[in-house]
């Protein structure tokens, strides 16, 4: 690596994507990892520093979806306007990761959350919001994204029992390290310098309220981030990040904060699934019949693990409910082609028709 590549190497530059470069550095392009996306412009982390870009609009234009376009902590190819502190995007390098998640609403799209992260921790919070049914969601997300999963419960300050939050944690985490913390008097925060060592990139996922904006004050020596009180009812947070930001820690590390999810959709986590209940998946392939429905079929492993509690109920119904989110995924996503196949042909068959009529008429 050259100069610049080591200069790169604190947001994240390695090997991987200086091959991935190549092609572009031979064009003049320079490189740069998307630390913040405005409407129009995204933040961008170079070796001359800080600047701010948009995307190119040819890039715009061939981008199928929203997911193929540049994402906070993606790396991309610049070119630089003059003054030096504007650029133009122009492509984006391939992810190593990316954590995904379907986009609100009835639409049925893809939405990225961040890239080329390395670790990801999935916060909860020791409180009333404590919830192993969110936390085997968040973990089958994660086991899709191609980062590490890291559960990180916190407040333990606001819990009588935290070995026993922890142990319940254990019986979904599916072998993810499970840390314990309280960002407020920085207990347990030490075993987290493990995933910060310089060029890596942590991630933050969860619901608001968590902690997550306390942690990486914490993390960074001093209050950036926003911080909002829970409401005393419930215990739920409110949202203080509203922008999803890679920030650089001094350890050399960078993390990215998120905004709190009221609901993680699911989206294309088929393997994340297997992985997040392998346990379940272990039993089926123990049931009398391949096809077998877990419901009245004779000399399944399923039921006979739920009747004698080997199987918690409530993780199978969480199970049962994902799978039936995926299958209702997949079957929309069937139909969105089939229309934008019909719509693409429609668009040809018109073409044709008017270079018909053209033809005809210059006759």
């Amino acid at each position: 690596m050259d100069l610049k590549d080591q200069q790169l190497e604190r947001y994240g530059w390695n090997e991987f994507f200086d091959a991935h470069f190549s092609e572009f550095a031979a064009q003049g392009y320079v490189a740069g990892r998307i630390a913040l996306e405005y409407n129009q412009f995204c933040r961008v982390y170079t070796a001359q520093g800080e600047i701010l870009a948009e995307i190119a609009g040819r890039l715009r234009r061939r981008a199928e979806n929203r997911a193929d376009l540049p994402a906070v902590g993606d790396w991309v190819a610049l070119r630089m306007i003059e003054g030096g502190n504007r650029a133009v995007i122009h492509a984006a390098l391939p992810r190593r990761s990316k954590f995904m998640r379907k986009t609100k609403g009835s639409k049925t799209e893809e939405q990225v959350v961040g890239a080329n992260i390395d670790t990801l921790f999935l916060v909860t919070s020791l409180n009333q919001d404590f919830n192993p049914r969110r936390i085997e969601r968040y973990l089958a997300v994660a086991w899709e994204s191609g980062a590490s999963p890291v559960a990180l419960l916190t407040k333990t300050d606001l819990c009588d029992d935290v070995e026993a939050k922890i142990a319940e944690a254990e019986e979904v985490a599916a072998g993810a390290p499970i840390h314990a913390v309280c960002a407020i008097r920085g207990e347990g925060l030490e075993a987290l310098d493990q995933y910060f060592a310089p060029g890596k990139t942590v991630a933050l996922v969860g619901t608001s309220g968590v902690g997550k904006s306390t942690l990486i004050n914490r993390l960074l020596g001093f209050d950036r981030q926003k911080v909002k009180e829970v409401r005393e009812h419930d215990d739920r947070g409110q949202h203080a990040t509203r922008h999803r930001e890679l920030i650089p820690t001094p350890s050399g590390a960078l993390v990215l904060d998120t905004p709190g999810m009221r609901e993680l959709q699911l989206w294309d986590v088929e393997e994340g699934v297997e992985t997040a209940f392998e346990d379940i998946e272990e039993l089926a392939a123990q049931c009398h019949f391949s096809d077998c429905q877990h419901q009245t079929e004779p000399r399944c492993a399923v039921r006979e693990a739920l009747e004698s509690g080997a199987l918690d109920a409530a993780r199978f119904e969480n199970y049962l409910k994902m799978r039936r989110e995926l299958e209702h995924l997949a079957r929309r996503q069937d139909q969105l082609a089939q229309r934008n196949e019909k719509n693409r042909w429609k668009k040809l068959s018109k073409m044709a028709e008017e270079r018909s009529k053209s033809k005809r008429s210059g006759k």
